[in-house]
């Protein structure tokens, strides 16, 4: 399929980076039901790791099969598939070149306390199993923050060595911010920054809230105020910090909730310039046929 205007113009944004990793970008951004619109719906499947075998997929016991997971992402038409080293490996030769794979080569769980995540993947990894990427979180204002973006700059610089993009999940947590500041506008906004200023060539986050943390941002946000009151508002605020739109960012799906809150959320992405979703357990939790209705649902409104 030739590359659409859309497209070609989203490719133009990434100067300096290499016709390698334009093109597993151009993958991404060309296959399934939304291929060439300039939007994505990715399917994540990291919770395994993040919260237990259990708590992940005993609301739908098929998704323990790594093929299943595979298959949902197939079937659904979703842009790409993302999941750490062994879920890959565990399907990767039966569905090889089926949907586009982006390797998670960091991961924390939940028996440890600090807020930070191991290296349990490599960029070697990732050619090796044909991934058009690699995923990596960094969590701004943890105690570990400057040692995971430090990894996160070496990781980088040798995935786009070797053509292959880059999906920074960004998720402030520890240090100054609050607990609501986790999703607050101002926080969110500067994590997509960060992300932005990384190098990162697509930028996951959390959706915003209108709270605004950072005692030092607010009399920012009094004289320069956002539409912080819809979702959208905040959404454009969130795009604006990233590069001024000129970087791709998908929201996460995050906690498991009904399908006319997804779908308002959705709403507010598309309304706000975002380019997507990142929905992992409101996709997988459910079974398969009900799961493809939802990601149908997701990606209608977004075409």
């Amino acid at each position: 399929m030739l590359r659409t205007e859309v497209v070609r113009k989203i490719l133009s944004w990434y100067e300096g980076e290499t016709p390698g990793l334009k093109s597993n970008l151009s993958r991404l951004l060309m296959h399934g039901r939304l291929g060439g619109t300039g939007r994505m719906v990715i399917l994540p499947v990291d919770q395994g790791f993040e919260h237990g075998p259990a708590r992940s997929f005993a609301p739908n016991p098929a998704a323990y099969d790594p093929h299943y997971l595979y298959e949902l992402a197939i079937e659904s038409g979703v842009s790409g598939y993302a999941a750490p080293l062994g879920l890959l490996e565990q399907g990767a030769d039966t569905f090889a070149g089926e949907v586009p794979l982006i390797l998670k080569v960091n991961s924390g769980n939940s028996l440890v306390s600090n807020n930070d995540q191991a290296l349990t993947g490599t960029v070697d990894d990732a050619m090796r199993l044909g991934c058009i990427g690699v995923g990596f979180t960094i969590y701004p204002g943890s105690e570990c923050s400057y040692e995971m973006i430090e990894e996160l700059r070496e990781i980088s610089h040798y995935a786009k060595s070797r053509g292959l993009i880059s999906v920074v999940w960004s998720y402030p947590r520890g240090g100054k911010v609050t607990k609501d500041g986790e999703t607050g506008t101002d926080i969110i906004a500067y994590a997509a920054h960060m992300a932005a200023l990384m190098g990162a060539t697509i930028i996951k986050v959390k959706l915003p809230t209108s709270h605004i943390d950072l005692d030092a941002a607010k009399s920012t946000y009094e004289k320069y105020p956002v539409d912080s009151a819809s979702m959208a508002g905040r959404v454009k605020h969130v795009m604006q910090a990233a590069f001024n739109g000129k970087r791709v960012v998908v929201f996460s799906g995050g906690a498991a909730k009904n399908t006319s809150e997804l779908l308002e959320e959705v709403r507010a992405i598309r309304e706000g310039g975002g380019n997507g979703s990142i929905i992992g357990r409101n996709s997988f939790q459910r079974p398969k046929e009900e799961a493809i209705a939802l990601l149908n649902e997701v990606m209608d409104i977004y075409s």
